[in-house]
């Protein structure tokens, strides 16, 4: 039996990797994911296609959703609610893309946390009849994600030029805060996949947590509009932290504090770390409770 599971993974270009590999623990995760990429790519491919399979606009609805949240918040925040005091130098429209920036980067997360609980259940078919590295779960619906922000993230470039009438220098740099906040959501990711093996519970808890997050997230305001004694509550979201600082580099033309930066990404790495060991240590009795 063992044999021709072997053989199916090979045809994919994904053999295990070498046990005996001298790379640095932290990089396991990327090395195993290079190691499985035909196989991670033929997964995503499949997730994608079937997202608007069988809709006459199909792809169209990825750029019209993010279209009709933003005209959606610059009315409102236009006509009805208001601009924050930290915010009415901007203007309107300016704020109404920090809203949309925040948005992006929190429905990446969100979509994620909901997913991960039920993610081995929902591919336990692959799980129990062959050897399938279900570590890799985790990449595929990362990279699904991220490509449905991506294409939300475009569109804010583009309003933003257009609104703007060009980018800040400190977009360029974007890159450095994007990648760590990516490896914190793997690491989320394999955290809840774990756990949502055990018990359901996890995905109701998700349910029930996440909408709570998204006012203790700084999406509708600036940290500058929270009371100082109340700030370094804030920055113990991470969500938060990174909403704040690719907002900041994109829109206001503003680094982050070094000190901000380096915890936000020290932290991301560690839960990047701990959420993939916390997987693999228990992988092994996945098969039996799922």
């Amino acid at each position: 039996m063992s044999a021709p599971r072997t053989a199916t993974l090979g045809t994919l270009g994904t053999a295990t990797p070498d046990a005996g590999s001298t790379l640095p623990r932290l990089l396991e995760p990327l090395q195993r994911a290079w190691h499985f990429r035909e196989l991670i790519r033929a997964v995503v491919r499949r997730e994608l296609a079937a997202r608007f399979r069988g809709s006459i606009l199909g792809w169209l609805w990825a750029v019209f959703g993010p279209l009709v949240m933003l005209s959606a918040y610059t009315i409102i925040f236009s006509s009805a609610v208001g601009v924050p005091r930290s915010a009415q130098g901007g203007g309107i429209k300016t704020y109404a893309l920090s809203i949309f920036c925040g948005l992006i980067v929190f429905n990446l997360f969100s979509e994620l946390a909901y997913r991960s609980p039920g993610l081995l259940h929902e591919h336990v078919t692959f799980i129990k009849k062959s050897i399938f590295p279900s570590e890799t779960l985790a990449w595929t619906a990362g990279i699904r994600a991220a490509t449905y922000a991506a294409i939300s993230f475009v569109i804010l470039l583009a309003f933003t030029l257009a609104i703007l009438h060009g980018l800040p220098a400190s977009a360029i740099l974007l890159p450095l805060v994007v990648v760590p906040f990516f490896l914190f959501l793997l690491g989320a990711c394999w955290f809840l996949m774990a756990l949502g093996s055990f018990t359901r519970d996890v995905a109701h808890l998700m349910i029930s947590i996440v909408p709570v997050m998204m006012f203790a997230t700084p999406i509708f305001y600036s940290i500058d509009d929270v009371p100082a004694r109340l700030r370094p509550i804030i920055h113990l979201n991470l969500i938060g932290n990174y909403v704040e600082m690719i907002r900041d580099m994109l829109i206001a033309g503003r680094l982050p504090s070094p000190l901000l930066y380096g915890g936000t990404v020290i932290v991301s790495l560690l839960v990047f770390h701990f959420g993939y060991r916390f997987f693999m240590r228990y992988r092994s009795i996945f098969v039996d409770v799922i």
